[in-house]
């Protein structure tokens, strides 16, 4: 079972944090992976949830790559990510809104709150309607250290 601190969080929501790279890197620290929110604006990569306010650390992306889930804030980003992938990076990127489950890019089906069971799939937030997780590969928790076994 994959297990993503959503934002940084880990043990509940703590906005003030969310997304901030110290936070992102304490959570990959306890071993955790991250999603995380990016946008790509003047030329490079920044994180932020309703807007792109950190700076997006290039080690972050060097050193921890297979571990972040990167939720593409803006077209710029997800165009970005694309090209990218097609010169060989692997990197896991998706973009939504207000879909019921969408793919990401290394192939996992990412479901909103509510639509769980599903193979295959990130239950996202599964506490908020105490969703069945026990047919997916992982999940993404503000309260992550709650499904750790």
């Amino acid at each position: 079972m994959i297990l993503i601190s959503h934002r940084g969080n880990i043990d509940g929501k703590k906005p003030n944090y969310e997304n901030k790279p110290e936070y992102i890197w304490e959570a990959l620290r306890k071993g955790y992976h991250c999603e995380i929110d990016v946008w790509f604006t003047e030329g490079k990569f920044k994180l932020g949830h309703d807007g792109p306010i950190y700076d997006f650390p290039h080690e972050l992306i060097e050193h921890h790559h297979s571990r972040l889930w990167l939720h593409c804030k803006n077209l710029e980003a997800i165009t970005q990510f694309s090209i990218l992938d097609n010169i060989g990076s692997k990197f896991n990127y998706f973009w939504h809104q207000n879909d019921d489950v969408t793919l990401t890019s290394q192939g996992y089906i990412w479901a909103y709150p509510g639509k769980q069971p599903l193979k295959n799939s990130i239950a996202v937030l599964p506490e908020i309607n105490d969703d069945n997780v026990s047919e997916c590969s992982g999940i993404c928790s503000d309260i992550i250290e709650k499904y750790k076994i």
